[in-house]
């Protein structure tokens, strides 16, 4: 079964098609993608954001859609940068613009207060219908300084503690079994495993 991603990040496309092997789900891009008018992601909650993006692109295709919002939370930082993780530094700031800010933010703290967890909720949705929604979440610590060259985004200062390293440290394969995403995109494909066949039958029924 062929879903969609709706995204310009081609690290988060060659993430999704690592965590496709081995499932019955082929993710490919979007192809005009760029072409359609964006959407606004400016929901106050990854479910709104993921869900309204989803049905947003899937009225261009017959295919299903599969779309997330994903990002950083801090408790310590009253929940940022959150819904906010990619424009954290301003809507042409860098990954690495926003892990240097993070970084400013976290200054003097330490222990519990450098408590982080990346969360991840994935919607697919079929001409204008939503068919799921999913979510998981990855609990760490903010790491002092970047280490490691693996991985994208917030990876490098996210200090995985049962592997005690950061997720750019790990390699893909380990950090897909443990990740935000990987475990959402699991739960999709299982999800569509067992409720689309054929494709056109999809359930239009939500979980999350």
């Amino acid at each position: 079964m062929k879903v969609l991603l709706a995204s310009s990040n081609l690290d988060k496309l060659r993430e999704y098609r690592e965590l496709a092997s081995g499932s019955l789900l082929e993710v490919a891009p979007l192809e005009n993608f760029r072409e359609v008018p964006r959407f606004d992601e400016s929901a106050p909650t990854f479910a709104e954001n993921a869900a309204g993006k989803a049905l947003h692109y899937s009225r261009c295709t017959p295919e299903l859609v599969l779309a997330d919002d994903s990002g950083l939370v801090v408790e310590a930082l009253g929940g940022a940068p959150g819904v906010h993780s990619a424009r954290y530094a301003g809507r042409n700031g860098t990954a690495r613009d926003c892990v240097q800010k993070l970084l400013g933010e976290m200054e003097g703290k330490a222990g519990s207060e450098r408590r982080a967890r990346f969360v991840c909720v994935i919607a697919v949705a079929q001409q204008g219908r939503l068919v799921a929604v999913v979510s998981d979440f990855v609990e760490g610590f903010i790491a002092k300084q970047p280490c490691g060259t693996e991985g994208f985004g917030y990876d490098p200062v996210f200090y995985f503690a049962k592997a005690k390293r950061t997720f750019a440290e790990i390699p893909p394969e380990e950090k897909n079994r443990h990740s935000h995403r990987g475990k959402a995109f699991r739960k999709v494909a299982a999800f569509l495993n067992l409720s689309a066949s054929p494709l056109g039958s999809a359930t239009s029924d939500s979980r999350v």
